[in-house]
């Protein structure tokens, strides 16, 4: 199996002399512009490997700012419970992945905890869980910790609370901060009927909700699943799996903006060769935009789905 390394990436110094410093990323400097991929192709994606997949459901990654720590969630053997966290490591962008770890407690449970989401600065992790404490069924929940780095660090996570949680099931945050603040990008819905709708709301760098959610209306189909939201650093670009196409597997999706203040544009499938006959879920861009990973069981993986990712060359490169 060939798995995918990458090179020639851009610097990374400014990333990480921000995030040493525990300031807040100036945008305007680190993000790409609204324009910036508007005439890039998305590379064939590569298998992560079988160092990061195994014969189980490996999904939802979630990377931190220098993408050389990424989490995940996996039922694989080894966990506290149905589904659970997962973390590796790798020295470089150009270094194999090591083997991932289980994050223990308190961030995993005896119950459901996928779906991880870190935040830009590493001192916080978003993530959805059906565990005690619950609204009803999954509902978003975050832990925080003052390092950025360590993973014994983390706190026993709380619910985002009645702004956020419902008695519905809340699954698959995002969290981001841009010119417009911070928000946690989410789906809510029942998933017993295989029907949900994307939220946001209001959540500072501190990990509090700053409102109640709001419905996505622009980029919701009634009829089908929208799950699993990723949102460019800059604000400005959108992506999500939905099975509105055909109803029988699930495809990504993009939407654009101008800037953060405005509606998305109509959604677009993203077409090969990203999305393919089977189910190519849980998107997630690097911090650079220039990185999406995101799970698939299509064929060439190791187990039921598995991780894979893809790049793309700003536009003018």
């Amino acid at each position: 199996m060939k798995t995918f390394s990458r090179q020639h990436r851009a610097p990374l110094a400014a990333v990480m002399v921000l995030i040493a410093c525990d300031t807040q990323p100036d945008v305007s400097i680190l993000a790409p512009s609204a324009s910036a991929f508007a005439r890039s192709e998305w590379s064939a994606p590569m298998n992560l490997g079988p160092e990061i997949n195994s014969p189980f459901a490996d999904n939802n990654p979630t990377l931190s700012s220098d993408e050389l720590t990424m989490y995940f969630a996996s039922d694989r053997p080894g966990g506290m419970g149905l589904v659970d966290i997962w973390v590796t490591r790798r020295a470089s962008l150009d270094s194999p992945w090591e083997t991932p770890i289980n994050l223990g407690a308190p961030v995993n449970s005896p119950f459901i905890d996928g779906a991880p989401a870190l935040s830009s600065d590493g001192h916080l992790l978003f993530f959805h869980s059906n565990r005690t404490g619950t609204a009803g069924g999954n509902d978003i929940w975050v832990a925080r910790r003052s390092g950025s780095t360590g993973e014994d660090d983390w706190d026993v996570p709380i619910p985002l609370g009645p702004g956020v949680n419902t008695a519905d099931d809340e699954q698959g945050p995002d969290y981001t901060v841009s010119a417009g603040g911070g928000a946690v990008y989410f789906n809510r819905g029942n998933q017993a009927l295989a029907r949900s709708d994307l939220y946001y709301a209001e959540v500072g760098r501190d990990g509090d909700t700053g409102g109640p959610a709001v419905a996505i209306t622009e980029l919701n189909d009634p009829a089908f699943n929208d799950a699993a939201p990723t949102v460019r650093t800059d604000g400005k670009e959108i992506l999500f799996w939905s099975g509105r196409a055909s109803g029988v597997t699930a495809d990504m999706w993009v939407s654009t903006r101008q800037n953060p203040h405005e509606s998305w544009s109509p959604p677009q499938n993203l077409g090969v060769p990203l999305n393919s006959p089977v189910n190519d879920l849980h998107p997630e861009l690097s911090h650079d935009g220039r990185a999406l990973y995101f799970s698939t069981n299509r064929p060439g993986g190791f187990g039921g789905q598995d991780l894979w990712m893809s790049t793309r060359t700003p536009s003018g490169h």
